[in-house]
């Protein structure tokens, strides 16, 4: 079985919360405030960088638009990187809804089973389901990198660390949240980090770097950087790769024990900035 999760369970069900207020203590003109979930239940696990998203919608039913802040809260173990959502709603001439992405993340040792989020919006109050499962089986053969903890040297505004080990090789997707490029422009090297839960066995580095029509890998790709192993707490280089030009690089060697992988980029080959889409690392 492949290590893979369902990360958000779509459903016809849509969830939303109905402000009910006094008209004497009404403004003229003021509604109810709408609110839906997308998902309306969603399912997560505890790999730090593969959170479920969630989109929560927010309606102005009124004619006269207003400044709406709605406030977030979430049952341990889940953490969602914010606790308010704060936005401009018109009213419903044309009437627009507002839609904001949510992350959902758990640690690894997140005990399995059903959890609430709930979203708070004067009176109007949405709950959304969370059941947290437990974390899949490792197969030979399956990416050890998928979902785990990253970080990196610095980060480039609009990207995350994490997004070099989300499951995405898709260059098309580089624009929209997914791979990682540094935030250090013109300055090398770069250092891009993925832990693992403990030692295992590491025999093949597979790197995917920027590549598409209008931005070619041998334009603004990655060109020169080294494998590292962590080895005992000692970083140990095991590959090296240089003048590389192409989309995905599989760096081979004989096997080692480690607990975690680090690219050192030490060039781009538009010596701008180091670019990863995608990191995995295999047994063999």
């Amino acid at each position: 079985m492949q290590r893979s999760v369902v990360l958000g369970v779509a459903t016809s069900v849509t969830l939303i919360g109905l402000l009910l207020m006094d008209p004497a203590r009404r403004p003229n003109g003021s509604g109810s405030i709408a609110l839906t979930a997308t998902p309306g239940r969603v399912q997560v696990v505890g790999l730090e960088c593969l959170p479920t998203p969630v989109d929560i919608g927010m309606t102005n039913t009124g004619t006269t638009g207003r400044d709406v802040e709605a406030e977030l809260t979430a049952a341990e173990p889940i953490d969602l990187g914010r606790r308010t959502i704060s936005s401009w709603l018109p009213g419903r001439q044309p009437g627009h809804t507002v839609r904001t992405p949510l992350w959902l993340t758990v640690p690894r040792d997140a005990e399995p089973g059903d959890y609430d989020v709930t979203v708070r919006v004067d009176r109007t109050r949405l709950t959304v389901p969370v059941e947290i499962l437990p974390l899949p089986d490792m197969d030979k053969g399956d990416n050890l990198a998928l979902g785990e903890a990253a970080a990196a040297s610095s980060t480039r505004e609009g990207f995350r660390a994490c997004g070099a080990v989300d499951g995405d090789t898709d260059s098309t997707s580089w624009r929209i949240g997914t791979g990682w490029t540094d935030g250090t422009r013109g300055e090398f090297p770069d250092d891009y980090t993925v832990t693992l839960p403990g030692p295992t066995s590491i025999g093949r580095v597979t790197l995917y770097t920027l590549d598409t029509e209008r931005r070619p890998a041998a334009d603004v790709g990655l060109r020169d950087w080294d494998v590292l192993v962590r080895i005992d707490g000692e970083w140990t280089t095991v590959a090296e790769v240089r003048g590389n030009e192409r989309r995905r690089v599989d760096s081979r060697f004989d096997t080692v024990r480690g607990d975690a992988v680090r690219i050192v980029a030490l060039d781009s080959n538009d010596h701008a900035n180091s670019r990863i889409v995608e990191l995995e690392v295999y047994a063999a």
